[in-house]
């Protein structure tokens, strides 16, 4: 985990540098694709997930050395060969993978944050789980460990992979050529993203594209069919941890609704947004019917409050790559603690931007537990010693957070402002 917490040192500033150029590259071009309250909701959601994977919560049903050890019916050595068939490998079973969040109940749970923007950007790509607690990809590699492909090959491979998906989260890349026959490309992962009737569950690949063609699931973009994002079932929130859970959570009601004993077994693997006949009668749900005419999700904001949702994301990635520089130093117990406080803060500010009435309590409450910390232990995790006023600042913007909480729900009312903003 102290590798992965190294490695995002590096990657958080890359992507956010990326995102910046994005964001730069549609202002000037007049065809702005990023809004406040989404873009800071999607890089909060990659806060939480980044949380969640480097403090390792989760549990791993097999891992890929296990799998190795045992099932392997030879021993190969990590050459040029070997990298491409464990990539091949790799990709294969992503795509599986990805297909199976499609299109089962229960594995969409985990999967639908990544679609739940109604922008389609490089932020929404950051738009990733903390839902998926157990961890059964390795089983998919299986191909790959009989075939003795060595552990590290994969190691070092899976985060490349991953990060090889984050470039074609953009509008503004046409169409390119060749290269639409062999890998994925930003036309591509529009249709993914869409939720027209022509696109949606297509273009499953995740590097190769030609999964996709073999396997039936290919669709080009069609110039008079213009891709609509967002999921079908709206997700109507800013707060990426209520997102990773509402899925999981109208198929719990579903269950625990149905009459039919059948029913509250076999929802869970069924195809995805099926819904127990009597359930569905009794407790309707909002459906999206009309993909080009539909409310999208919006708040009340004033500029003030955009901005405020900013500097709680920007102070929380601070925060983050404090933790990650000094993880070895913090121990166990204390990234734990660590983590609790990001997990919470991110939770009352989303909930700020959805003018939630419980986030002045939230945000109090863990504004007045940080400061007792810091007065307690006289210092922030070892801050002190990389920033001798490291602990003042950080007790600053606890009290800060408390402050703002309040003044946005009891004085920057939502009914004050004409403006709904995304």
């Amino acid at each position: 985990m102290e590798a992965y917490a190294n490695a995002l040192l590096y990657a958080i500033p890359f992507f956010v540098i990326l995102l910046l150029v994005e964001i730069l590259y549609g202002h000037f071009v007049k065809r702005q694709k990023y809004t406040v309250m989404d873009t800071v909701s999607s890089l909060s959601s990659g806060l939480t997930n980044i949380i969640k994977d480097s403090l390792g919560l989760g549990l791993i049903l097999v891992s890929y050395p296990y799998l190795v050890e045992h099932f392997a019916v030879m021993q190969i050595e990590a050459t040029w060969l070997v990298w491409f068939v464990a990539f091949i490998a790799m990709d294969f079973a992503g795509y599986w993978n990805h297909r199976l969040s499609h299109h089962i109940n229960i594995f969409w749970n985990q999967h639908v944050i990544h679609h739940s923007s109604e922008e389609f950007n490089l932020a929404c790509a950051l738009r990733q789980s903390i839902s998926n607690l157990i961890g059964y990809f390795p089983i998919m590699l299986l191909p790959a460990a009989l075939l003795g492909v060595p552990p590290q090959v994969i190691a070092i491979l899976a985060p490349i992979h991953l990060f090889g998906q984050f470039w074609y989260h953009t509008q503004h890349i046409g169409k390119m050529g060749i290269l639409e026959y062999v890998i994925v490309t930003p036309s591509q992962h529009r249709v993914h993203h869409a939720i027209n009737p022509e696109y949606i569950d297509k273009n499953l690949g995740q590097i190769l594209c030609v999964w996709d063609r073999m396997f039936g699931t290919f669709q080009k973009e069609l110039d008079e069919v213009p891709p609509q994002y967002g999921v079908l079932k709206p997700a109507r929130t800013w707060n990426p941890i209520i997102i990773n859970f509402q899925h999981l959570w109208r198929l719990v009601q579903d269950a625990w609704r149905a009459n039919n004993y059948w029913d509250k077994l076999r929802i869970w693997f069924m195809p995805t947004g099926w819904r127990p006949a009597d359930v569905a009668r009794k407790y309707p749900r909002e459906i999206i019917q009309d993909v080009y005419h539909f409310e999208r999700y919006k708040t009340a904001a004033s500029n003030s409050l955009k901005a405020y949702a900013v500097f709680q994301m920007l102070f929380t990635l601070l925060l983050l790559l404090f933790m990650f520089y000094n993880y070895s130093a913090i121990g166990f117990d204390g990234l734990m603690l660590f983590g609790a406080f990001v997990f919470v803060g991110i939770y009352g500010y989303t909930t700020l931007m959805d003018r939630g009435k419980s986030a002045v309590w939230i945000e109090t409450l863990r504004g007045v537990g940080g400061v007792a910390l810091i007065w307690v232990t006289g210092d922030w995790f070892g801050l002190n010693e990389l920033l001798p006023w490291g602990s003042f600042m950080v007790a600053l913007y606890f009290i800060a957070t408390i402050l703002g909480a309040h003044y946005f729900t009891y004085i920057d009312k939502p009914l004050k402002h004409l403006t709904l903003s995304q």
